[in-house]
């Protein structure tokens, strides 16, 4: 698995010459073991002794912990946020209710996707935001630039934020706090774990049901020792959260979706609440709902590859002989026990089962479409 190789192409990685900022965890992560790369400005473990493939295995079958405090985070504070903030993105944040967080998209006046974002509503007039790291600066200024004064974006610089998931994530955090395994899907409360101040959202990136845990600094290494403590628990890094991701066919910005793709070419047309379709008032909205009155003229799909050669990124997408699209993301999945990849390819898109090819070095390797998530989603109800 070129997971080093792939990470290293992607989005926010930098030349290791550059002055990295460290996580709150940066002690912990050294003292594991961890193998520690450049990501969006910040040192972080692409992996721990056990592996790639048993970080992912964990997370799939138990629970694994993740440290992803290079994340941007913010609240957003001042009666009408909600509001100010609905002219940037498409999603319906009035509709918001208190205790839960939407995902939603910061859409370019072109209709591209200037970054994919959470918002959660604390209370009617706090909302706490969490954007991609390397879109992080660019996304708190333009945000600012568009509030009025009254409304105030106070970034949380200094918390890190942990990632709890897997299928024995809920069950094992109920062993040190209370009222986190009651919240459904994308619901959002504050409360203390193991005794530690933390906001606790059940959501995450790998398809599997877990929480995302937003705590101060200075109390990170106490609260990650205190879940690694937990029975069967492991660490994990960003090289198992890749695959993972891509199994369950989630994207990632400046890889899968940009500044040129469309939330209707991404297969993420759902975002679009139906009242914003009608008020139209959000950046991009025009070529956004034209594309999807008259269909976009290409489409993100997934493919799962024949044989055992893995795909990356950029790899053409052919039909029939002829070029029609290329990979954004790819890899072998270790639940398929097969290569699989999500990419663009022009429209009219092929079927669900079409034969297709990847060329991998010259070789044209058989694929075919399949549809997304390539592993079905387990989050909870």
């Amino acid at each position: 698995m070129r997971l080093v190789a792939d990470l290293g192409a992607g989005p926010g990685m930098e030349s290791s010459t550059v002055e990295l900022a460290l996580s709150p965890l940066d002690a912990l992560h050294r003292a594991l073991g961890a193998r520690m790369v450049p990501f969006a400005g910040y040192a972080m473990p692409l992996s721990y002794p056990s592996g790639i493939l048993a970080e992912h295995r964990a997370c799939r079958t138990h629970a694994a912990l993740f440290d992803v405090s290079h994340m941007g985070q913010a609240e957003l504070l001042g009666a009408g946020g909600d509001a100010a903030l609905e002219h940037l993105v498409p999603g319906d944040l009035l509709g918001l209710k208190r205790g839960h967080q939407r995902y939603t998209l910061l859409t370019g006046h072109a209709g591209g996707i200037l970054d994919d974002l959470m918002v959660a509503r604390l209370a009617p007039e706090r909302l706490f935001l969490v954007v991609n790291a390397a879109n992080k600066a660019a996304d708190f200024a333009r945000i600012s630039a568009h509030i009025p004064a009254e409304i105030q974006i106070k970034p949380r610089t200094t918390h890190a934020l942990l990632a709890f998931q897997g299928p024995r994530a809920a069950g094992l955090l109920g062993e040190i706090s209370q009222g986190f395994t009651a919240l459904p899907f994308m619901g959002v409360a504050e409360g203390e774990i193991a005794g530690i101040s933390c906001l606790v959202s059940r959501s995450g990136y790998t398809g599997e049901d877990g929480f995302e845990i937003s705590v101060a600094g200075a109390d990170a290494e106490a609260l990650a020792r205190r879940l690694l403590a937990l029975p069967g628990v492991v660490p994990a890094g960003l090289g198992a959260r890749d695959v993972l991701r891509l199994e369950a066919g989630l994207c990632l910005h400046g890889q899968d979706i940009d500044a040129t793709t469309t939330p209707v070419e991404a297969d993420l047309a759902w975002t679009i609440a139906k009242r914003r379709r009608a008020t139209a008032d959000f950046p991009g909205a025009r070529p956004i709902l034209e594309a999807l009155v008259a269909g976009p003229a290409r489409l993100r799909i997934g493919l799962r590859l024949e044989g055992r050669a893995p795909a990356r990124a950029g790899a053409p997408i052919l039909a029939a002989g002829e070029d029609i699209g290329y990979l954004t993301s790819g890899g072998f999945s270790p639940s398929l026990n097969a290569p699989i990849g999500m990419g663009y390819v022009v429209t009219p898109a092929p079927e669900p089962g079409a034969p297709l090819a990847v060329r991998v070095r010259g070789q044209d390797l058989p694929a075919h479409r399949v549809t997304l998530p390539f592993i079905p989603h387990r989050y909870a109800n």
